[in-house]
């Protein structure tokens, strides 16, 4: 039994979403589109979400504020454009891969949790989880967004293919969305608050001790018996 699972094809109804339905009139352009997320992408990592400004965005990216408005309906849902998009670009070759074969949960869980590591030790991922720590009080919608297009949508992911190594009988997973919250969240102890406090990434041969030892747990906890 081959699992499809998709790292990164579903969630609720966003206002990115809403943004992306096409309106009558000029045809949309996708590599306008592009530079529009690409400024926005480079703005928000250096300005932060406060500090981030649609009419620089659009200066940026060579097109008019109404051409963003076009495609992003504010702030917040261009920002969840921009979370949503590095998290596509990240685990994008998992999507849909066979080679996440519910028959080997060793080999499976090494790939995602990898990829996992890739996303979060990213200098820009780093940025948005600092400028976004820094203004949770004061701009939840936007924390709401990312948490949405990030965390929650990885999480969602990771249960469908634990649920799939359940129902192949390769592990015992009762609660898959629980067990992938746990699987995730082993790579998010020190040296990830290491990396958030701007003292550096992990080694790789660090990186590689931790997913070893991750995956090891991990699929002991929840072995058959």
């Amino acid at each position: 039994m081959d699992c499809q699972v998709q790292l990164a094809d579903h969630f609720m109804t966003t206002p990115t979403q809403k943004a992306s339905t096409p309106r009558r009139g000029r045809p949309r352009d996708p590599e306008r589109q592009r530079r529009v997320l690409d400024a926005a992408r480079q703005h928000f990592y250096t300005h932060g979400y406060d500090g981030a400004s649609l009419d620089s965005i659009a200066l940026e990216a060579g097109v008019s504020k109404m051409t963003v408005y076009s495609y992003y309906p504010s702030k917040e849902a261009l920002f969840e454009a921009v979370v949503s998009s590095r998290t596509d670009q990240v685990i994008g070759e998992l999507r849909g891969s066979k080679d996440l074969d519910p028959r080997r949960p060793d080999e499976s869980l090494r790939k995602i949790g990898a990829q996992f590591q890739e996303l979060i030790r990213d200098e820009v991922t780093l940025g948005r989880f600092r400028a976004l720590f820094a203004a949770s009080s004061t701009q939840p919608e936007a924390c709401l967004g990312f948490y949405k297009q990030g965390p929650e949508r990885l999480i969602n992911d990771v249960a469908k293919y634990l649920h799939a190594a359940n129902e192949e009988g390769t592990l015992r997973v009762p609660q898959p969305k629980l067990a992938a919250d746990v699987f995730l969240s082993m790579f998010l102890g020190g040296t990830h608050l290491h990396a958030m406090l701007g003292l550096g990434v992990p080694a790789p041969a660090v990186e590689k001790q931790l997913l070893t030892e991750a995956v090891r747990v991990f699929t002991a906890a929840y072995a058959r018996r």
